[in-house]
Formats: structure tokens, sequence, C-alpha cells
């Protein structure tokens, strides 16, 4: 498949540029969101008390949606590819275009800017709560900045570089079955009360597929921040130093590097659903954050992109010329 990955690529790229994120009820993603919610409602039906039990439900779901979305993405691009090579790899290049989210990240987190460029730190908050998982309610704007600054900088690697490396690797099919590893963990990988054990398989292997990504994308940002004026040898410092300090083993390496790039800190305690939860500091107060550090974050994560599609691109390129 890398041998034509740099076309898929590049269409599924161009596409984002353009159109970006799609909301349409025939998303992929939602039919794999839907397959969850229905296995989700299965399991607290059947009021599964053992934690075992709990276990082997949720690792059962999850090979199973994981299998069904590789399974269902390479029918459907093997029969196009059947009728005509150029029409399966327009549909391929067009399924993997749902799977990256640069331009969705962009605006996202721009209505965040603009909202606190206006002084509407209402309508800021209100337009976090849609991107975070914390609560927003009683952030001020330098909170509101950091939130907003650690999602653009997070998601630059699940939602972007992580689902094109596996596109290069194997095209839509292993895409798609990353995309729904990474929604299997959005939807239960949490360790509350419900999910502790039946989202804990989902949870650990999605640290595991995205183990290698993140700290590739680590690297790519680090060298993009060249690119966009940022402070490269602060990136590499701050990296260094507090790429473990979170509790997940791969958010903290692409958060550590913009955090040092735009020499702020990122990280620190933050309410979820009621509850203070404690995280480590990642960064430096060499500057305080302000809304202006969103576009920054914005224009790191589009230079770490760019550099992600080249070099797949030229790897293509090398692989077809073996």
């Amino acid at each position: 498949m890398a041998e034509y990955a740099a076309f898929i690529i590049l269409i599924a790229f161009i596409l984002d540029c353009i159109i970006g994120d799609p909301q349409n009820p025939f998303h992929p993603i939602r039919f794999i969101g839907g397959g969850i919610a229905l296995g989700i409602k299965a399991f607290k039906r059947a009021k599964i008390k053992s934690h075992t039990a709990q276990f082997i439900s949720g690792a059962v779901l999850t090979i199973v949606i994981v299998a069904l979305s590789f399974a269902a993405t390479k029918l459907i691009t093997w029969g196009f590819y059947r009728i005509n090579w150029w029409a399966g790899l327009v549909v391929e290049a067009v399924i993997c275009y749902f799977l990256i989210a640069a331009k969705a990240l962009k605006v996202e987190s721009m209505k965040v800017y603009y909202a606190l460029a206006a002084g509407d730190l209402d309508g800021a908050r209100r337009y976090l709560s849609f991107i975070v998982g914390r609560e927003t309610k009683c952030l001020d704007e330098k909170g509101i900045t950091t939130a907003a600054v650690e999602t653009v900088s997070e998601n630059l690697s699940d939602g972007v570089i992580a689902p094109l490396i596996f596109i290069f690797i194997g095209g839509a099919p292993l895409g798609m079955a990353y995309k729904a590893v990474n929604t299997l963990d959005s939807m239960i990988g949490y360790r509350n009360e419900d999910y502790e054990y039946f989202g804990k398989f989902a949870a650990r292997l999605d640290d595991v597929v995205n183990f290698i990504p993140a700290r590739i994308s680590a690297f790519i940002m680090m060298v993009g921040s060249v690119f966009v004026g940022s402070d490269i040898k602060g990136a590499a410092r701050i990296y260094a130093r507090d790429r473990r300090n979170h509790k997940s083993p791969n958010s903290a390496q692409t958060e550590s590097v913009c955090a040092g790039a735009l020499g702020i800190r990122l990280g620190g305690d933050s309410y979820y659903h009621g509850k203070l939860v404690h995280k480590p500091i990642i960064g430096d107060d060499v500057n305080t954050p302000a809304p202006s550090h969103i576009k920054a974050a914005n224009r790191l994560m589009y230079a770490a992109v760019i550099l992600a599609v080249t070099i797949l691109v030229a790897c293509s390129f090398v692989v077809r010329g073996l």
C-alpha cells in the first residue's frame, strides 16, 4: 500500500484543507460511535458485577469494533478497485480524508481565540467546552488559553499525524482501524465507576498504538517550530524534561514540545465532572498564556502536519522506486 500512499495522503490532506471535517450522518466515525454505543448499552443492561467479566466484555467489544472497521473499509475499497483502479484510489482517499482533522482542530480552537479577542469570556468557555473534557465554567482567560493550546498540541498526534502514519502503512482499512481504537478510548477509556474495567483494554490498546506515532509527532513538531519562528531550543529542552509529565504515556510528548516552543506552562490541576484532578506541570512560565498563543499553536500544528505529509509522500515515492 505504501507505494500508492502518496496520492491517497495528498488527496485526503487537500480535501481536509479545503472542506474540513464534514458533519453529516454518513461520517464513518459516526458508524463506529454508533456500534460502540450499542455495546455500552448491552453492557449496562447486563449489569455485570465481576471486574474480570467487565474487562473481558470490554476487550471483546474493542476487538469486534476494530475488526469490523477494518473489514468493512477493506471490502468497500476492494470493491471499487475491482471496478476501476482510479475509482478505488479516489474512494480510498475520500475515506482517509474523513480520518484526519487538522482543519477541524484549527477551526474549533480559533472560535475560542476569536471569542477571547472580543472579550467574550462566556463565549470562549462555551466554545472550549466543545473540544475539551474538563470543566470550563470557572476558567479565566489564562486558563481558557492554556486548555485550548493543550488540545491543539495533544490532538496533533492522534487527530492528524497518527492516522496519516497508519494510512501510509496499510491504507484506509488500517487508518480506520486506528480511528476505531481512538474512538473506543474516547468513549469508554475512563477510570471511573462505570468504565474502570470495561474500558481498560481499549485504553491500553490506545496507548500502545499511539506510542510510536506520538513520539514521531513530537519530533516533527519540534522541527516544525523552526519554520514558524518558535523556540526550537525551548521545545527540545522542555521535551527532554517534561515529556513524561502525564498519566498517559503519550499525551505529554507533543504538549511538552508546544509548551517549550511557545514558552508557556501547560498542564496543572483541572476539574472533571465536579472532581479536582491533579496533573503535573508541563513547561515554564517564560510567557503568560494569552489568546495569541492559540494562533501560534495552530501555526505550529500546521507546520508539523505539512512536514509529516511531505515526509510520508517522499517515503511513498522512495518505496515505489525500489
